[in-house]
């Protein structure tokens, strides 16, 4: 599964740089022979943002399309990552009239593509984490691109995101961070707990009408337009959609990687986006106190699957930053484990595991 967590865009230009040779040289070439068709400034190259997986991005200036600044240059061996499906996703999101980038330009056999430029702002950096009701005209943008996406929903295009996915994303949990990152061994009455939650967690998500799910629906993959004028926000880093549970990606947006709120505003955000659902016909829950509890157990199922994530990051691609983020997950995964009878037991793992609450009785084995 490649990381749908994103990138930090750089706050001023950072020259870029080869690791290898080889491609360093057919990258060259290949930037000649598009700089030549569309007008781009080679010596303008830098680097725009890094990414958690193996893509990189970079920005170029374009001085031969008028009203064009500049474009963006994806940078994905092709080895590491298959850039067909956020070909496939664009096209899709574009035809829903969502904000993205369009293709310009792809050497499929180099991983090579060069793509618009939305703008150097992600939506995360000009939220104000300290006023919440400040943000409210934002986030209310971000529910308009939501609905349009999932309006344009169609069985049988995308991937499902069925039993088996999510259990694979589930074992990112006990794999990376139980035993990677804290050294408990994911066995015995450990794994006898993860095994039930991970099944109770399942089928209530299973539960939830499918849609298209963009699987990482937050403010730093959402751009600020340029152009003052554009209503809608920019959408990246999609090209993990799937079709899934519609209640995933307002929870991913809501109880975000990067950044918390306090449950009166998620509930503000989340309701106005249940109404916007209704009203275009989206098959939410009719009840949205029955909605909210779906979105909670989503949001449960992407929490431990980020902690794992997170700590893989760390552990095997050398990327530490991620795990700082790490308790902000524990949170929301005790506090949701908190409201349901059915997981106390996940709850009391937790709390051992975090040293957060005196030991309860796992007989937990240090690796």
């Amino acid at each position: 599964m490649s990381e749908p967590l994103t990138p930090t865009l750089a706050l001023t230009p950072t020259p870029v740089t080869w690791a290898d040779a080889q491609r360093e040289n057919a990258f060259t070439q290949w930037l000649g022979r598009v700089a030549s068709a569309r007008g781009l400034v080679p010596e303008s190259l830098r680097l725009a943002s890094a990414d958690a997986s193996f893509r990189r991005y970079l920005r170029i200036d374009a001085a031969g399309e008028p009203g064009v600044r500049s474009c963006i240059i994806m940078d994905a061996p092709p080895d590491k990552e298959d850039c067909a499906p956020f070909v496939k996703v664009a096209g899709l999101m574009e035809q829903a009239g969502l904000n993205v980038p369009r293709v310009l330009e792809w050497e499929q056999g180099l991983g090579f593509m060069l793509l618009d430029d939305l703008g150097a702002r992600t939506m995360m950096e000009v939220v104000d984490p300290g006023d919440a009701a400040a943000n409210l005209p934002l986030y209310l943008r971000a529910v308009d691109a939501l609905v349009a996406w999932q309006a344009a929903s169609q069985p049988g295009v995308l991937p499902p995101y069925d039993s088996a996915l999510l259990a694979r994303e589930l074992a990112l949990f006990p794999d990376w961070y139980l035993e990677r990152h804290r050294a408990v061994k994911a066995e015995g009455a450990v794994r006898e707990t993860l095994d039930e939650v991970f099944g109770l967690i399942i089928k209530r998500n299973l539960a939830a009408p499918q849609v298209y799910v963009h699987r990482d629906f937050m403010p730093r993959n959402l751009m600020m337009p340029a152009d003052p004028a554009e209503p809608r926000l920019g959408v990246l880093d999609f090209q993990d959609a799937v079709y899934g549970p519609i209640t995933y990606d307002i929870a991913s947006l809501m109880r975000d990687a990067f950044l918390s709120w306090d449950e009166e505003f998620v509930l503000d955000v989340t309701v106005r986006y249940w109404q916007k659902a209704l009203k275009a016909g989206l098959p939410v829950d009719s009840d949205f106190g029955e909605f909210y509890r779906a979105v909670e157990w989503m949001g449960l199922q992407r929490h431990l699957k980020v902690a794992g994530i997170f700590a893989r990051l760390t552990l095997r691609d050398g990327k530490p930053r991620y795990l700082a983020d790490t308790p902000r997950f524990i949170a929301y995964i005790r506090a949701t484990a908190a409201r349901y009878r059915e997981l106390a037991p996940l709850l009391r793992l937790v709390d051992e595991v975090e040293g957060t609450q005196p030991a309860t009785g796992y007989a937990i084995g240090r690796m």
